[in-house]
């Protein structure tokens, strides 16, 4: 395997070009690999070449701020942090965000780029103006809705299929300073996910909705004390989240500063209308920024332990509406046990915020939740923390979601047969081939997904 470190987007157009020209006889293959963060080896390129993002040297990110509404041009290769403290110099800031924001550009847009602002703004490919792509033949492209519409919408969730994303024109909205930082405990899943559905509505009332599966946590509370106030802290330290089943909900609020008294009063009206556990009321303030990066704190402290770069077996899946409650009850109540190995994530988004000509594959019905299993194995543990135990239960929950029949969709998909990449995409199936023969006809790019293998013709 070889790895090209571009200085320029057309070091990328001419390899890619040059691997075209060969033609059919040749085995070669290109994948693009941002930061480093995909799964099952879907970054990589066996015998071919790998393409490090984080080299492409273009143009300076441009911060448009004068624009309605206001965008940066930034590189495929950019990450989201440095994106992030690039716009706040202009008072700016990225609408829509992932949890862990040292992510690249085209990595996250290649696949969707989901957090709890998703429910009102959509996925990070719904806050896309243009893009700049270098396809399967090695063409530069510039694309928009108006401008190349099919690639454009191929591309955005496309799993890296039918081009390499070089540059991207993202939208922007004012950023707030200050965040009030909210958690609350459930016990029962229904009137959780009643209350998130309703706050994904509600006006004026969250600007971050999120949600996490506790099984059998000793000392919940009393180690979210650690960055969390209780509002009554003789009631919390009461309160015992011992061999239970529990369900938090997280809720941010943006603020400036000269704001606090109102957005005070509306976080209290909203929480009035919710049904959490009362004693488990926990709020924090924190800045804009140590919110949106929260997550590289927990792999700073991860890092130092050693216990950052270890096998991380993800399982995504979008669930129906419909269908949660059947899943919960399933998978929280008897294949998964504890919740020790890693964050496990459940909050709904609205299907109307996503544009169904992009690649992306979602459920039929109007809201759907994200559930993410996120777990870090220990590497030679042979017990529940390693990574035997957590394929075996990845594969356990997937069997039964389709066993049910529940109309599941995996989000950062991995299937090995072109069978199951047929399943998944179903009815969307036919255009992703169409766009495929269209754009990377000798299916050159991301083979590591192995959707399609390349056709070699011996001569």
């Amino acid at each position: 395997m070889a790895v090209l470190h571009p200085e320029s987007v057309s070091d990328i157009a001419d390899t890619i070009k040059h691997i075209w020209l060969m033609g059919p006889t040749s085995h070669l293959t290109v994948a693009a690999r941002g930061h480093g963060h995909s799964l099952q080896g879907q970054a990589q390129a066996h015998g071919g070449i790998v393409i490090n993002m984080e080299s492409l040297k273009v143009q300076e990110m441009q911060v448009h701020a004068g624009d309605s509404p206001p965008y940066v041009d930034v590189s495929g290769g950019e990450l989201w942090i440095n994106i992030l403290h690039e716009t706040l110099r202009y008072g700016l800031a990225p609408r829509s965000w992932t949890d862990y924001l040292h992510l690249t550009v085209g990595g996250t847009l290649s696949n969707a780029g989901v957090s709890g602002q998703a429910f009102r703004h959509g996925p990070q490919i719904s806050n896309v103006q243009q893009l700049e792509i270098v396809t399967g033949t090695g063409e530069v492209v510039n694309c928009s809705e108006e401008q190349n519409g099919d690639l454009f919408h191929s591309v955005l969730g496309g799993l890296g299929q039918f081009g390499i994303i070089t540059r991207a024109r993202i939208l922007l909205e004012p950023a707030p300073s200050m965040v009030k930082w909210i958690r609350v405990l459930y016990s029962d899943f229904t009137a959780f996910t009643r209350d998130q559905e309703q706050l994904i509505y509600a006006e004026n009332a969250f600007d971050y909705i999120e949600g996490f599966v506790i099984i059998n946590r000793t000392g919940l509370l009393n180690n979210w004390r650690s960055s969390f106030n209780p509002q009554d802290p003789v009631q919390a330290s009461q309160f015992k989240s011992d061999g239970k089943t529990l369900f938090c909900l997280e809720l941010a609020k943006y603020f400036n500063l000269e704001d606090i008294d109102v957005v005070n009063q509306e976080v209290e009206k909203h929480l009035s209308h919710l049904n959490y556990i009362p004693s488990t009321l926990f709020l924090t303030e924190v800045t804009y920024v140590d919110f949106l990066d929260r997550v590289h704190v927990s792999e700073v402290k991860l890092r130092s332990k050693g216990l950052w770069d270890v096998p991380h077996p993800w399982l995504n899946l979008f669930i129906p509406k419909s269908k949660v409650h059947n899943f919960a009850e399933v998978v929280f109540g008897n294949i998964l046990t504890e919740t020790s190995n890693g964050p496990v994530l459940i909050y709904p988004v609205n299907k109307s915020k996503w544009d169904n000509r992009t690649s992306v594959v979602i459920p039929e019905e109007d809201i759907f939740y994200l559930v993410a299993f996120l777990t870090s194995a220990v590497p030679s543990s042979n017990g529940t923390d390693g990574l035997e135990h957590i394929l075996s239960q990845n594969k356990r929950i997937l069997e039964y979601c389709e066993r049910a029949h529940l109309g599941v969709k995996q989000y950062l998909p991995h299937y090995n047969t072109q069978e199951e990449w047929r399943a998944h995409f179903g009815p969307q199936w036919k255009a992703f081939l169409q766009r495929k023969s269209v754009y990377d006809p000798l299916a050159i790019l991301a083979p590591g997904q192995r959707i399609f293998q390349k056709a070699i013709t011996f001569s």
